[in-house]
């Protein structure tokens, strides 16, 4: 757990430059920051591997700045009833970095599975068209785009850990 704390104190500048990034002020970046150090602190000694304590706390700071964005768009709707509460603007950088995450999970599922999230999901091709494509029945290539939907998501989970139970910052490029 030493160790673990260490690393975490080591890169203090780099993860508030990174909460700073996206939330644009220093002052929430650096309650968020020292949030997310309380809790990441309490389950440090349930990390099995040390190696990966900077890309778990990365994991962390996601989860709270989305708690922060929560709070704050709520906050926004009871006390500003004239005016619709915003959401954060979307962080490309993290966008990007979180479907190619996703596209190159693809390669690890079944062929099949891959190919019908690709056309239908990557590329808009509609559950008709696709089963049109592949001469199967909607129906049939609405259970296949479903299953590989479950399959990707397994994947995620898998790969991403604690970030996909949040939704990757709820993820919707086109």
């Amino acid at each position: 757990m030493e160790e673990a704390v260490a690393t975490l104190v080591e890169n203090h500048r780099q993860f508030l430059a990174f909460v700073e990034k996206r939330v644009g002020s220093r002052e929430v970046a650096e309650d968020i920051l020292q949030d997310a150090f309380v809790r990441g602190l309490a389950r440090a000694d349930q990390l099995r591997d040390q190696e990966s304590v900077v890309a778990w706390f990365y994991r962390s700071l996601r989860n709270a700045m989305i708690d922060h964005w929560r709070r704050t768009g709520s906050e926004r709707r009871v006390f500003d009833s004239d005016a619709e509460a915003t959401e954060p603007a979307i962080d490309t950088e993290l966008m990007t970095t979180a479907c190619a995450c996703v596209t190159s999970l693809l390669e690890t599922l079944k062929p099949e599975y891959a190919e019908v999230l690709r056309r239908v999901d990557l590329d808009e091709v509609s559950v008709k068209d696709f089963a049109s494509e592949k001469s199967v029945t909607p129906n049939n290539a609405s259970v296949r785009l479903f299953r590989a939907r479950e399959a990707l998501r397994r994947q995620v989970e898998r790969s991403c850990g604690t970030c996909a139970e949040h939704g990757c910052l709820d993820c919707s490029c086109t």
